[in-house]
């Protein structure tokens, strides 16, 4: 099944003359059970490409399909809750809820998701735990360093066990044995229970790890 399907997909942002493009007839399809890597420069369109994927912006030209539909022609709020259903997301900037403890962010999703309490805690301690934080389970993010954080934000987006995964740079603050850590959980869902996941990352050790890589220069696919 085609989770995620870009149909020659252009993005401009601002108006002219001042318009500037960052995605450029970007084509791709990301079925169950893929594992995609996204390289790329500092501005070469990957996060952009992400937010499209997950519905957080629209495209100027062409069609993105999340689950079968198009984006451009679903409202904002079916859009959020397919997003909560199906997609997990590891932002950038993280965007761990402040007021949360680790556990309570990791856990998020799933109560959204009406999981049983008893699940919840089961699932919460187990991530944790693999993720070597069950010692920071009632910490604040305030209070946690730049690489527990990340941990924690990877850890929500996998809880609920989403369909497909979408991260931007989540390794960054990581160093090797924490990125490899993390990913082999990430890629033993990929694998054992057909979750996609695609992955923007500057680290061509992270993108060793993926069956498939695209490679983005200026917002196109060159490889």
């Amino acid at each position: 099944m085609s989770l995620l399907e870009f149909d020659r997909v252009s993005m401009t942002f601002g108006e002219a003359p001042a318009a500037r493009q960052v995605l450029t007839d970007v084509s791709l399809h990301v079925a169950s059970g893929q594992a995609l890597a996204l390289m790329g420069t500092s501005g070469s369109g990957k996060t952009t490409l992400l937010n499209l994927a997950a519905g957080l912006a629209r495209p100027t030209v062409g069609a993105v399909r999340l689950l079968g539909q198009k984006t451009s022609s679903t409202s904002e709020a079916a859009l959020a809750r397919r997003r909560g259903q199906a997609v997990g997301f590891v932002f950038q900037a993280l965007n761990l809820l402040a007021t949360l403890t680790a556990a309570e962010n990791i856990e998020l999703p799933m109560i959204l998701n009406r999981f049983p309490r008893a699940d919840r805690v089961a699932r919460v301690t187990e991530l944790l735990s693999r993720a070597g934080l069950a010692e920071k389970a009632d910490a604040l993010p305030a209070s946690l360093s730049a690489g527990e954080q990340q941990r924690i934000a990877v850890l929500r987006a996998v809880a609920h066990r989403p369909q497909l995964v979408l991260m931007d740079e989540p390794t960054s603050c990581l160093d090797s044995d924490n990125s490899r850590a993390l990913m082999d959980l990430v890629m033993e869902m990929n694998v054992t229970e057909r979750t996609a996941v695609v992955m923007a990352t500057h680290d061509p050790h992270m993108a060793a790890i993926f069956s498939n890589v695209l490679r983005l220069c200026d917002g196109a696919i060159t490889a």
